[in-house]
């Protein structure tokens, strides 16, 4: 039986190579990264990126409070309770409390500084969400696609804008005109209505000092929000499929109805979540509220238009002088403060998820806690 001889390649040809035996040498023959082959050194590296953020958050927590243990234990859980703001006296001799050393007199209290930061924070989720999900829903239902485009882009320059001009333009606009034209007619006209308790806190009296005070901190930090609920809302509509938009079209709803009944509730879970972004940015806010608030230390706000003070305002207010206390205890009520702040944002970003979950959805940044 004949059998057809191997062919053979021509003289001075290079003879075929196998690829996939060549890729298998190759992963196989190479050399470990730090004694890792390379299935495990990507898995590794990309593990200790996902851990970096949870890493970052336990740090500063940690060094929070270990720098504001003296203070909350001087302070105690009265700290939540008292209006104080009394730094004591920088002359005397210091003391002793508890093996804890301060200034003689000093006396701190956080409840005006939590109820200005919610409130302020309040107002501004109040006045930024319906503006937001209307924005977002013109630009993706009614706009056509460039001034879509344009009206998008210019929601994205205003989320860059910083902190300090939105604070300086308040300050020389704003203020004025809430003090001049907006707050005596709404004071006024509360005013009037029959004498209910909680419609006291929209009465007089109208501050006089540039407008400064909780509504225009409220107002300025609605502004700032704006952008980043409406951008996120606007990304999140483009996302609902055609589809049921068409379908509930061709029933016979209205576009209004259609909003309603299909595109709003399939990215609630979103705009719950984009507004969780606003409000950690309204919560944390500094330096424009610093400039607009009016930075009360010692008082409630007991109308809309009373001075304020706000945590973080207060920290960068109070830093500079801070370290003329020897003792280092105002410094370390500061920190006392930061780790409150930053437990009131992680509690709000947790009761978020709480309420989307028990909706039956989940945030688009994954299923958290």
């Amino acid at each position: 039986m004949l059998t057809n001889p191997p062919s053979q390649a021509p003289p001075g040809s290079v003879p075929p190579q196998d690829p996939t035996g060549d890729a298998t040498v190759a992963l196989v023959g190479a050399r470990p990264v730090f004694g890792l082959n390379q299935e495990t050194l990507p898995r590794l590296v990309t593990g200790l990126a996902a851990l970096l953020p949870f890493l970052a958050l336990i740090a500063v927590v940690l060094i929070l409070a270990f720098k504001a243990y003296p203070a909350i234990k001087f302070n105690g859980v009265g700290f939540f309770g008292r209006t104080d703001w009394v730094p004591g006296s920088t002359y005397a001799n210091p003391v002793k409390t508890g093996g804890v050393l301060h200034p003689v007199g000093a006396q701190y209290g956080a409840y005006q500084l939590i109820a200005g930061t919610l409130l302020s924070s309040a107002i501004a989720l109040f006045f930024a969400v319906p503006i937001s999900i209307g924005a977002a829903l013109t630009i993706v239902e009614k706009l056509p696609r460039r001034a879509s485009m344009a009206v998008g882009m210019f929601l994205e320059t205003l989320a860059g804008i910083p902190s300090v001009v939105y604070g300086l333009w308040a300050y020389l606009t704003l203020g004025p005109v809430m003090q001049r034209d907006v707050e005596p007619p709404v004071a006024s006209f509360f005013g009037h209505l029959p004498n209910v308790p909680i419609l006291n806190f929209f009465r007089g009296p109208v501050a006089s000092s540039q407008g400064q005070g909780l509504i225009t901190a409220g107002l300025v930090l609605a502004i700032m929000i704006v952008p980043i609920i409406a951008a996120t809302t606007r990304d999140l509509l483009r996302q609902v499929p055609r589809l049921p938009k068409e379908g509930a079209l061709a029933l016979g709803m209205n576009d209004w109805e259609m909003v309603r009944k299909v595109s709003l509730p399939w990215v609630r879970s979103g705009i719950i979540g984009a507004s969780v972004l606003g409000l950690a940015r309204a919560l944390g806010e500094t330096m424009a509220v610093a400039m607009i608030a009016g930075s009360a230390l010692n008082a409630l706000p007991y109308n809309l238009y009373q001075n304020i003070g706000t945590i973080a305002a207060t920290i960068v207010n109070q830093l500079d002088g801070s370290l003329n206390d020897g003792t280092g205890f105002t410094t370390r009520t500061l920190a006392e403060f930061a780790l409150v702040l930053a437990v009131i944002t992680l509690a709000t970003n947790v009761g978020a998820r709480l309420i989307v979950r028990r909706g039956g959805a989940v945030l688009p940044v994954g299923r958290g806690v």
